[in-house]
């Protein structure tokens, strides 16, 4: 295989960008400019979204997709599509409710009426509860029992003292006729819990969406969009047509649509049904399982438990089966590939509502993984504090410590993925974000290991559309779209060194659904903050690929091309059985196992496990730690393949390895504070340090002699990658190295100039500053979106054989000319430019063109849940020798 470094180094590295682009159904010149606009951005491909077109599948639709299909063939772009008329794909463009209505979406409901005995002779009107609507009434001539359909009838009898619910129980579902329930109350407090098939209820927003847990109800899907895009574009499908995009699929089962607890155990809630959870429901928890239902949402100890485990190991498995993978074979087999994501905020990724049960089964039929980031979900600096969004609040260390790296390590384990992990990102942050945010937002990704983007969005719709800003080109007034290029060519470049080969990790950490279903838990992302605050790097292994796919050699846990030295579990009260004998095997064939606050108590499905929990308590090679010890004894046990002087927690690290080339990157997630440490690498032999924004390879200066210590000065907002590999050094230029670092602060009189996107770069002279400063206060230009031109004459009088210029604080994109020659362009921290060959002696003339974002001049909604950043060149402008 080519070195993939060399591929970068010549420009030959591939596409890694296929970002939304919207349709409205404009007109075909606004749809082949907008195209251009993408490609000319350094884009390879588009992912097409109806946001909404009015004509979805109809004529004015075909039309606009042939222009799209047109201009990528011209331009060799690929084309993905999202595989509905809108979000969350399941509305099958509308189909699904003139299917029969075994097809529609289906629900268990549960109701409960109290009782008190003894009474004889006592009578319900369970027709009656089961219709629908407000107040219902069944006349004695109507032959109905309501829309929903009777399941069962379970009498179970209340603790008098404080009315909680005792283990006796009776089934009396053989006593309802003709709509009536006639039984005999025992003496006592009882609680009749009815359960039932409903056809109406779940998300009104998703009420004639098709039913994920039913095979033919998924294939209304494929029947409607899927066959029709392969009947016209089958010439192009493995060609210029890529494949087909879910997005946010899941069962939408609570009133709620973003109800992120939705779960067996929640009181009032409808769950996911089919017909198909009868028959398992029944070999899981046997012939009586109908007696056991109303347990789904009522807590008598252990066998509640047991009944949740059960369904949700089913219902996640059918939604996997017969969505995700249906579909994903479909795709496979006319030779494109099904890519998307599903909802995975604050921990739904294992639950229901608008979840889909469990994360890897979820997306394993899928050709990439998939995760995506949008409305300040992310934002620097809230790793652990909540942030307030439009949708409330965030958990942060689920989504700063837990999501990239759930996305990541499903791309590292399923072989299909081949490594490859997409994030649809940056939508729905309103015009406040910028490139710089942008390019950290991207650095969160890439340190974790994404490699494929999906940025959101470009819109073609008429500006201003304000439909989740920022859009990418706004039909020519973002003004930072000029510059949106180097950033793409940064995210190309570091995808492609990390991609193609083998990511590397210590550790694996057990994912917490099976866990959560079943009892008391920890989430799987407590343990990996840990580990990511001190640079060890880890994979989340589901408990399915532990027990199909993965051995243990040489007291190494091997899964696919991944391998770890140690398992950690986080505190489980219960795992499956198959869980509990795998985990006895793997400690006997040598891996190190560390249980996180103690060992499981029982299985999930309430078998017997005495045995496997003793041989796991005494084993030499598990473990029982607290959170706070865990990194301490991986250490200690040399459960590592990074070492750091001085705990950085906020330092991110990736390893990658292509054959005999290692990419080391590291990244400061610090908003604010600069990271001082050093570093001890695998690899033995020359480094290099490679510049994505530059395309450069330079040789490393920071190793100290006789020390296999590495130094790493990583600012705010900025990242490095470490390269080791033979023969590089005829690739590689000298690396600028300003040892004392001599500063001359650069005072001079500005002559600053302003032009909006509009009109660039046609600048109208604002005034002179002698101070630099914020220009959105008040008295100066707290409206004005666009660039501000500074310019400045200084002399220079140093000998110096290395130069560099330091802007300081920039808001927020810099481009630099220095005596009319081309310095650079900088998107984020820190804003430094080599100027050794450009300064002179004597008089030199600087032009800084800043760049602010559209936010001052768009007050967007989005943007109103974010502070605001100042505009323009705050500095102080110094040059360094």
């Amino acid at each position: 295989m080519r070195n993939r470094l060399m591929e970068v180094l010549e420009g030959k590295e591939h596409n890694y960008i296929l970002p939304f682009l919207w349709q409205h159904g404009e007109e075909e010149q606004v749809i082949r400019e907008e195209m251009a606009r993408v490609y000319e951005s350094g884009i390879g491909a588009v992912c097409i979204e109806a946001r909404p077109h009015p004509d979805f599948l109809g004529p004015k639709w075909w039309s606009d997709m042939d222009i799209i299909m047109d201009e990528a063939r011209k331009r060799d772009m690929k084309v993905w599509l999202l595989d509905d008329d809108h979000f969350p794909t399941g509305h099958a463009a509308g189909k699904v409710k003139e299917a029969p209505e075994e097809l529609h979406r289906m629900f268990l409901g549960e109701r409960y009426i109290d009782m008190i005995g003894p009474a004889q002779g006592a009578s319900f009107l369970l027709d009656t509860l089961l219709m629908t609507g407000l107040r219902p009434t069944v006349s004695l001539k109507q032959n109905a029992s309501g829309h929903n359909k009777l399941v069962s009838v379970v009498a179970v009898r209340r603790n008098p003292s404080d009315g909680k619910l005792l283990p006796e129980c009776v089934d009396i579902t053989e006593l309802v006729h003709n709509g009536t329930l006639y039984w005999d109350i025992p003496e006592g407090y009882w609680r009749m819990f009815i359960i039932s098939e409903n056809r109406d209820g779940g998300s009104k927003a998703q009420e004639d969406h098709l039913n994920p847990l039913d095979r033919d109800s998924v294939h209304i899907l494929l029947d409607v969009v899927y066959e029709a895009v392969y009947k016209r574009y089958k010439a192009d499908f493995g060609k210029t047509f890529a494949g087909f995009f879910s997005d946010e699929p899941g069962f939408y089962n609570d009133k709620t649509t973003f109800d992120f607890d939705s779960k067996p155990g929640k009181q009032g809630v409808l769950l996911p049904w089919s017909n198909e959870v009868h028959a398992l429901l029944e070999q899981a928890l046997g012939e009586d399982y109908r007696k056991h239902l109303y347990l789904l949402w009522q807590d008598v100890g252990e066998q509640s438990s047991i009944v949740r485990y059960a369904y949700m190991n089913i219902v996640s498995k059918l939604y996997a089966d017969n969505f995700c993978n249906q579909i994903g074979a479909w795709c496979r087999a006319r030779g494109v590939e099904y890519i998307g994501h599903v909802l995975e905020d604050n921990n739904v990724h294992a639950r229901l509502g608008p979840g889909a049960g469990h994360f890897f089964r979820s997306l394993w039929g899928q050709d990439m993984s998939g995760i995506d980031v949008v409305l300040w979900q992310i934002v620097p600096g809230f790793d652990e504090l909540s942030f307030r969004t439009t949708s409330g609040e965030t958990d942060s260390e689920f989504f700063h410590y837990g999501l990239a790296k759930l996305g990541v390590s499903l791309g590292h384990i399923d072989p299909k993925k081949q490594g490859r992990t997409m994030c649809e990102l940056y939508g729905a942050y309103g015009w406040t974000e910028g490139l710089k945010l942008m390019k950290w937002l991207t650095d969160h990704m890439l340190v974790r290991g994404v490699n494929y983007f999906v940025p959101h969005a470009f819109t073609q719709k008429s500006f201003p559309d304000p439909d989740c800003p920022p859009h990418m080109y706004a039909g020519g007034k973002n003004p930072q779209y000029r510059y949106y290029k180097y950033l793409n060519q940064y995210m190309n470049r570091i995808s492609h060194l990390i991609s193609g080969g083998r990511h590397v990790a210590s550790a694996g950490v057990l994912y917490h659904a099976e866990a959560e279903w079943a009892g008391k838990s920890m989430y799987f992302h407590k343990p990996v903050k840990a580990l990511m605050q001190r640079q060890i790097d880890c994979d989340i292994l589901p408990i399915d690929v532990l027990l199909e796919g993965a051995s243990v050699i040489d007291g190494r846990l091997h899964v696919t091309q991944e391998d770890f030295s140690c398992l950690i579990v986080p505190y489980s009260e219960a795992l499956p059985a198959a869980m509990l004998q795998r985990l006895v095997q793997f400690a006997e064939q040598g891996l190190a196992i560390r249980f996180i606050d103690g060992l499981p108590a029982r299985s999930s499905e309430g078998i017997d496990v005495p045995d496997d929990l003793i041989r796991l308590a005494n084993h030499m090679n598990v473990k029982v730690l607290s959170l706070d010890n865990l990194v301490q004894d991986l250490i200690g046990e040399g459960h590592f393949d990074i070492q750091v002087d001085t705990f950085q927690p906020y330092l991110r690290n990736y390893h990658y390895v292509h054959n005999e080339l290692n990419v080391f990157m590291f990244f400061n997630e610090s908003p604010f504070e600069i990271i001082h440490t050093k570093v001890v690498l695998p690899v033995q032999g020359e480094l290099y340090t490679y510049d994505a924004f530059l395309n450069r390879l330079n040789s490393l200066n920071t190793i100290e002699k006789d020390s296999k210590w590495v130094s790493l000065v990583l600012n705010p907002f900025e990242s490095i990658i470490l390269i080791h590999g033979k023969n590089l050094e005829c690739y590689a230029v000298s690396s600028l190295c300003i040892e004392g670092e001599d500063t001359m602060d650069l005072e001079a009189e500005w002559t600053v100039s302003i032009s909006n996107a509009e009109y660039y770069p046609h600048f109208v002279e604002w005034g002179i500053l002698s101070t630099l400063i914020n220009m959105s206060l008040p008295d100066h230009l707290p409206h004005f979106s666009g660039t501000f031109r500074y310019e400045a004459e200084f002399e220079w009088k140093e000998l110096a054989t290395q130069v560099l210029l330091d802007l300081g604080e920039v808001f927020e994109t810099a481009e630099v000319w220095l005596n009319g020659e081309h310095v650079g362009v900088r998107i984020c921290p820190p804003y430094r430019f080599e100027i050794t060959d450009l300064i002179k002696k004597g008089i030199n003339k600087m032009t800084i063109e800043v760049t602010n974002t559209l936010v001052k001049d768009q007050r967007d909604f989005l943007s109103s849940f974010a502070q605001q950043e100042p505009s323009g060149l705050i500095g102080p402008v110094k040059i360094l020798t």
